[in-house]
């Protein structure tokens, strides 16, 4: 059992200058939003929800395992999104979990919000996709908008995919595995099977915990930098 809440919130973010770097500096966060664009109706719709995005109509953003909700607001209406997201199986995740477990310093890249490359290479080896494709994205939308997904859902998806960027525990959230179940699962893993197994086998738990350890110290680093960081400073998406 896991004491991740069922559903984190992420405040409201500000409105983003046009013609920023583009939405994405990390390697994930470029490909979420090639997901988005694969799963677009039109240039139109897209266009319309960065505009959306940037213009800081999109409100505080809840997110759990599988999807997400947040509303929109556009020329006094009030719009309300939920988009989906489809969890790894079981099996996926039990895998994506071993592959962590068996690569060191991973957690702390992970708690310091990296994404290696290394980890998603290893993973589809196995079989097991991080970033969802287009077909694994829905949305839904109380507007009266005959295209799926709208300008607002591509709204939310493209603030999604900002916060993704900044921290990829969101990612892995949305695809099942929530920040402290993840943790719990991988020092299940490589913790020490018993007495029996010897100082080896305590050695490899204290390795994980030196890298919880120093994962956590980096964490609490990047969100007293986050605090203070200016997001119009980071990348948006760029009009098409």
């Amino acid at each position: 059992m896991t004491s991740q809440p069922v559903r984190v919130t992420h405040p409201r973010l500000p409105p983003r200058p046009a013609g920023g770097r583009g939405v994405a500096s990390t390697w994930w966060g470029k490909a979420w939003t090639r997901s988005l664009e694969e799963a677009a109706y039109g240039v139109e719709e897209l266009r319309g929800g960065g505009r959306l995005a940037r213009a800081g109509a999109v409100g505080a953003i809840a997110v759990e395992v599988g999807s997400y909700v947040a509303t929109v607001e556009e020329r006094h209406a009030v719009h309300t999104v939920t988009g989906s997201v489809e969890p790894l199986d079981d099996v996926g995740a039990e895998l994506f979990v071993e592959v962590v477990a068996g690569a060191s310093g991973t957690v702390a890249a992970l708690l310091a919000g990296e994404l290696p490359l290394a980890l998603v290479e290893a993973c589809e080896e196995v079989g097991v996709e991080l970033v969802p494709y287009a077909g694994e994205l829905g949305w839904s939308c109380s507007c009266d908008a005959w295209v799926d997904p709208c300008a607002h859902g591509l709204a939310v998806a493209v603030q999604v995919g900002w916060l993704a960027a900044a921290d990829p525990l969101l990612l892995l959230h949305l695809r099942g595995l929530p920040r402290e179940e993840l943790l719990a699962r991988v020092h299940a893993v490589t913790a020490p099977a018993g007495d029996a197994e010897g100082a080896g086998a305590e050695g490899v738990g204290a390795e994980v915990d030196d890298d919880l350890e120093t994962g956590t110290d980096a964490a609490l680093r990047a969100e007293a930098m986050l605090a203070g960081w200016t997001r119009d400073d980071r990348a948006g998406v760029s009009d098409r």
